[in-house]
């Protein structure tokens, strides 16, 4: 967790509100933006189309071992991963506490040997792993946004440089970014040179998002994405959510920067 000089006060957080209606709970910090949703009958079910798109990784590595996300939100891409991925071990960074508040209300499953959830800032957990802990995650997934959107501390080269320090040889970086940001062409120049151009860049379903996959130290094929078939071996219900999407990455994926 991240802690608080002596003597300074404890930092303030805006709160999210949850609404229901049709089966459904959603996750606000102001109306017109949904930071996430849930069907109260299929809580591990990927409900927004970018969650679906930011699952794309399994394109690059269908088995991780570790994945590590910064941004808590309503814990879909949590819950998916750690029903799906029995093998890995999953962290989830969130700086805002009345977030991580509502994880019985969103099902979320409580911390046990595979899944621990930190309260602290992701900027600030990344730049301070130790020496012996760098290279650990095979997956970062960074989907930080509060009530004014995607923190400036999780958009600098000095946090995507640590990002990529974090992630093993050939790990990936998956980054969901407002697509019609000012400083979109920004973000991604930074990113791609944090990986020394091994970016490539997907919009959601809604062309709301913009998800950036990189990988560390090895190229990003475009053919072999297209090529990939990481969901022969996953359950009915994985095929049924990510399939159709998959198959949408696979010619909408282009260049970033």
């Amino acid at each position: 967790m991240s802690s608080t000089p002596s003597g300074a006060s404890e930092p303030e957080f805006d709160a999210p509100f949850v609404f229901t209606a049709d089966g459904h709970k959603s996750l606000y910090f102001t109306l017109d933006q949904l930071q996430s949703r849930m069907s109260s009958e299929h809580p591990t079910q990927l409900e927004v189309d970018y969650t679906r798109t930011m699952m794309g990784f399994l394109l690059l590595d269908s088995q991780p071992a570790s994945i590590a996300m910064i941004g808590l939100g309503g814990g879909s891409l949590l819950k998916f991963c750690h029903r799906h991925l029995p093998a890995a071990q999953f962290t989830a960074i969130e700086v805002n506490p009345h977030v991580i508040a509502l994880r019985q209300e969103f099902e979320i499953p409580e911390d046990d040997e595979r899944l621990r959830i930190i309260c602290a800032d992701g900027a600030d957990f990344v730049r301070a792993l130790p020496e012996e802990s760098a290279g650990r995650y095979d997956v970062l997934l960074v989907d930080g946004y509060d009530g004014l959107g995607q923190s400036t501390s999780l958009c600098s080269q000095r946090f995507y440089d640590d990002c990529f320090r974090a992630l093993s040889p050939g790990g990936v970086l998956v980054v969901n970014l407002h697509h019609d940001h000012p400083e979109h062409g920004v973000y991604t120049g930074r990113i791609r040179l944090a990986f020394d151009g091994n970016v490539l860049e997907v919009a959601s379903m809604e062309k709301s998002n913009s998800i950036l996959f990189a990988r560390k130290n090895q190229r990003l094929c475009i053919d072999e994405l297209r090529q990939s078939r990481p969901l022969e071996n996953f359950a009915p219900e994985v095929r049924a959510q990510l399939q159709q999407e998959f198959s949408r990455i696979g010619w909408d994926i282009r260049q970033a920067g």
